[in-house]
């Protein structure tokens, strides 16, 4: 389809999400990836959910809220980029939005339904994502992306705190 990103479409740090991403078609990995994650998160209880590995971590609540909150923001810059507009876009800083969340404060039900809507909303966007936007650019927290890497960025983003979650947390693998 759209093809990987070079290494020039986002900045290096980012390629720690990219690299976790192997196919060359990022709509059916969001989708597949949709599809692993959900069970997994369905099986967490409320109770569990509370659970941090240790003193000073996120809980698992507010882990996965962070993964919303940023899909969320990933999203929006591959919008804001696709759309054409030039202006740039400010820094995301993830402790500022963790502490205004208040992630342990509501249901573990609710963090796994508003995953499953933003991904929704995620995989409608980039299916129906003109072909002459994946390859246009915009400026981040001062730093040039284009548009398909950062769709990369966000299902690479999910795979990282998945394995997190399954590692630490849940002690899967």
């Amino acid at each position: 389809m759209i093809g990987r990103p070079g290494p020039t479409e986002a900045a290096t740090y980012y390629s720690t999400y990219i690299d976790r991403i192997q196919s060359n078609d990022i709509c059916s990995t969001l989708v597949s990836q949709f599809d692993e994650t959900m069970p997994v998160l369905e099986t967490i209880s409320e109770e569990q959910s509370l659970h941090r590995y240790e003193p000073g971590k996120w809980s698992i609540r507010e882990l996965w809220n962070h993964v919303n909150d940023t899909e969320r923001a990933f999203v929006f810059r591959a919008l804001w980029f696709a759309r054409g507009f030039d202006a740039p876009l400010p820094g995301y800083d993830q402790d500022v939005a963790a502490a205004g969340a208040k992630a342990n404060e509501y249901a573990w039900g609710r963090h796994v339904e508003e995953f499953r809507a933003i991904r929704q909303s995620t995989i409608s966007l980039f299916n129906n994502m003109p072909a002459e936007s994946w390859m246009r650019r915009g400026i981040a927290s001062e730093k040039a992306f284009t548009v398909r890497a950062v769709a990369y960025i966000t299902a690479g983003h999910v795979a990282h705190h998945l394995a997190i979650l399954k590692e630490r947390y849940l002690q899967l693998t």
